[in-house]
């Protein structure tokens, strides 16, 4: 009905436009007074013109649903944009404020180590699994990155040595991995070991502290760092945190399990210390 509407409206009204022009007529001649003429001219034209009307009311309403759809829809994508916008803005300031924190805390560290020389660098592929525990930099030789060289935090925390080295790449092997072998010492304590990586414990993320003295009483929570003995690594660089005691499968030595402070799945950028100073 109203397609057919939609199709005759036109004729429709003017139809009906005649017929009240002759009614009109007919009314003016006949001196107001109706005739039988009239009525079923009236008659006929009266449902006309209704259908006439309701065609226009919906074709009004149809224009105004869609000019309002457009505009709404012309809103919502401006709407789209600006939150595209401030979801950039708040990652930018997010990633502004996270190297705000680090540059703080680098500054700091240089304060307390004014002997360390630093090389930032950004971790471009991790190698995690029963066997390895390998970061790859993307600095290296022109940089002056050097196998040996200790890999920290901006806080100081350990992150591993520098054991391959290219032009602008080097890999890092983690405190995790099997060919780290350093001085530790419990700060608690003193008590002094040696820290190594497991192929029993990397699965765990941890390290031991191992040929640890016979009267060394440590506990849970006791806070490891490097000892610096042999004058190969730097002292006081953060490892981890005891975790327990155990007795070497021979009974011959004991070792501690020590959980590394580092997160070695959220680095984005770690420092490579160059140069430091041998404490006598």
């Amino acid at each position: 009905m109203k397609n057919f509407f939609r199709q005759n409206g036109l004729l429709l009204a003017l139809i009906a436009l005649l017929l009240s022009i002759l009614i009109g007529v007919g009314s003016a001649l006949l001196g107001g007074n109706t005739d039988p003429l009239s009525n079923v001219v009236n008659t006929v034209a009266s449902p006309i013109r209704g259908g006439v009307s309701a065609v226009m009311d919906w074709a009004e309403g149809v224009y105004t649903y869609v000019f309002h759809y457009q505009e709404l829809h012309d809103q919502l994508s401006d709407l789209q944009v600006k939150v595209s916008q401030l979801e950039e803005q708040v990652r930018q300031g997010e990633e502004a404020s996270r190297e705000n924190e680090q540059l703080r805390q680098l500054l700091q560290l240089q304060a307390k180590r004014r002997d360390f020389t630093f090389e930032s660098a950004r971790v471009t592929t991790r190698s995690t699994s029963n066997w390895e525990s390998t970061l790859t930099l993307s600095k290296g030789s022109a940089a002056g990155v050097a196998l040996g060289n200790c890999v920290i935090t901006e806080t100081g925390v350990l992150v591993g040595v520098v054991s391959q080295v290219g032009l602008n790449w080097s890999t890092v092997s983690t405190v995790l991995n099997t060919d780290i072998e350093m001085g530790g010492i419990v700060t608690r304590t003193y008590s002094a070991g040696i820290l190594e990586g497991s192929f029993d414990l990397m699965s765990q993320g941890r390290l031991k502290l191992s040929y640890l003295p016979e009267d060394a009483r440590l506990v849970s929570g006791d806070e490891v760092v490097t000892s610096g003995k042999g004058d190969v690594y730097p002292s006081g660089l953060v490892v981890g945190q005891v975790e327990g005691v155990f007795t070497d499968p021979s009974g011959m030595t004991r070792y501690a399990v020590v959980l590394p402070d580092v997160k070695l799945d959220s680095l984005v950028e770690v420092f490579v210390i160059k140069d430091f100073d041998i404490v006598e």
